[in-house]
């Protein structure tokens, strides 16, 4: 990974050789192994594959596919079996020349979250439905039905589950921490990938990746492992659902100032949605109330940051009437956070005087905290307003419509991988990590590589202010990169509106010269 490391480290090593992160937690939920132990003494392993034949209509379009579920067994350069990582494929088969056909492989983010959130909101065939006006999802029975936004139509589709989620796992002498870090992880798919590509005789089809959350982090890793390391696999086109790249605008830390300037738009977004804004910021409309909360951030309010205690006492006013206004938080409070609100404050803060709280993945939710004095919400309403429709509907489409036969757990989001992930990439101490520079380095390397980014107003996980800050800087070629905006939060999906724009968004996605 060469943008960060001043000299190739052993993850360019032929992968075999070294074989062996939705991005911050929703509620936790399905079954987390202890440890992620492996097996210890391994026969020769044959992976449970099951395929079946599906047909559906999407956009009026009659389409027929095989669904392929089933592990892939790593193994070193002797043989032995590393890993099982479980993926499902889906391969339309009416069509003439598959090899030209566009493959998509897919991933969600945690670290530790298996892939159920983008397959069964978004890219899959079946949708799992949930309330679109921010309601809890409730209890089963849940609506999952045929997705008519499914991309199957545009491209052959790929959902991965890294080690340790869903119900990939790590065998033989190896742990699961040994694929669990950003480098790791990103050889352990790169190999994945390989191997699907020989396995399928898909080398010379069009690749995209498709990431959300720390699943974004994955993308521009796994690029840089692809395209840097000897797997030397080129990629079209990466879809970036939320992104974080460069967690200093993601890290509250003393002396950085970063999240506070990247989240105020954030606020901005939610302040207007709870109608906690003046009735002339609401005539604005949310975005022109937005674009001016961005001028504050970049401007009055960094540079106020940024002298501190320097700063004149009339320009310390000025701001924090602006600040008040675009939060919708009273003066007197700033001052006691010195101008300086983090989002965990916030989305407890913002609707405390009607004991309510705000979501952290989709400001748009409210929840009731126990106490509701604290300083910090008890959960985040929007991470258990969906996470029990999700769970069932894997687990119902897995084991009824797919036909697998496993019966260990699935991981749909482990602590342990969360709390294993190693997150040093350049083999020095870092106190932040950044990969938005193997993208920058990966554009100029393959000149056909763009980036699609896709941005929710009210994500507080990875929210959009920061997402242009990093696109502003690290090197990329941002006349390679579209940048959307969809009225909910990080899994904009869940809000029919947002969900129609975002699937219209990615098809043109797929077709770069349709427009010229």
């Amino acid at each position: 990974m060469r943008a960060l490391t001043e000299k190739q480290t052993p993850s360019r090593l032929k992968w075999a050789s070294v074989l062996l992160p939705l991005l911050f937690t929703v509620s936790i939920v399905g079954h987390a192994e202890p440890a992620q132990k492996s097996e210890a003494k391994v026969d020769k392993l044959v992976p449970e594959v099951v395929t079946t034949k599906h047909r559906m209509t999407i956009q009026n379009q009659k389409i027929s596919y095989q669904a392929i579920s089933g592990e892939t067994i790593l193994e070193d350069d002797k043989g032995e079996p590393q890993a099982s990582i479980f993926s499902i494929t889906y391969l339309r088969d009416d069509v003439q020349d598959s090899s030209k056909r566009p493959v998509t492989f897919i991933f969600n983010g945690g670290p530790g979250s298996a892939s159920l959130w983008l397959h069964m909101g978004l890219f899959g065939p079946k949708r799992v439905i949930v309330p679109g006006d921010a309601k809890d999802d409730g209890a089963a029975p849940y609506r999952i039905e045929a997705n008519d936004y499914s991309l199957l139509d545009e491209s052959d589709l790929v959902f991965i589950d890294p080690v340790g989620t869903g119900f990939s796992r790590a065998l033989g002498e190896k742990k699961g921490a040994d694929f669990w870090g950003v480098k790791e992880d990103a050889q352990s798919i790169a190999e994945f990938m390989r191997r699907w590509l020989i396995e399928h005789k898909r080398w010379n089809s069009p690749k995209y990746l498709a990431g959300e959350s720390y699943g974004t982090t994955r993308a521009a890793a796994l690029v840089d492992e692809l395209q840097g390391g000897w797997t030397d696999i080129s990629v079209n086109g990466v879809m970036l659902i939320s992104s974080i790249l460069d967690f200093s605008h993601a890290r509250y830390q003393p002396g950085n100032n970063q999240p506070y300037i990247g989240f105020l738009p954030t606020m901005a977004s939610t302040a207007f949605y709870h109608n906690k804004v003046s009735d002339a910021d609401k005539a604005l409309g949310l975005e022109a109330f937005v674009e001016q909360a961005r001028q504050f951030a970049i401007k009055d309010y960094a540079l106020a940051l940024l002298q501190g205690s320097r700063l004149a006492q009339s320009d310390y006013l000025s701001v924090r009437k602006q600040l008040a206004r675009f939060t919708g938080l009273s003066e007197s409070y700033l001052d006691r956070v010195n101008l300086r609100v983090s989002a965990s404050r916030y989305t407890k803060e913002l609707l405390r005087d009607q004991d309510l709280t705000v979501g952290r993945l989709d400001s748009r939710y409210t929840g009731k905290d126990y106490d509701s004095g604290g300083d910090s919400t008890d959960n985040d309403p929007s991470g258990y307003g969906i996470d029990g429709a999700y769970t069932a509907a894997i687990h119902q489409y897995l084991y009824e419509d797919l036909g697998v036969k496993l019966s260990r757990p699935f991981n749909v989001l482990s602590t342990d991988v969360n709390r294993g992930w190693n997150w040093n990439i350049s083999g020095k101490q870092m106190h932040y990590v950044n990969v938005a520079p193997y993208l920058g380095q990966a554009q100029r390397e393959n000149k056909d590589l763009r980036i699609f980014v896709g941005n929710g107003y009210f994500d507080f996980a990875t929210p959009f202010f920061a997402t242009e800050n990093t696109f502003a800087d690290n090197g990329i070629d941002n006349s390679r990169v579209t940048m959307h905006y969809y009225k909910a939060g990080h899994m904009m999906y869940v809000e029919p509106a947002s969900l129609a724009q975002l699937v219209q968004d990615i098809r043109a996605f797929y077709h770069p010269n349709a427009a010229k």
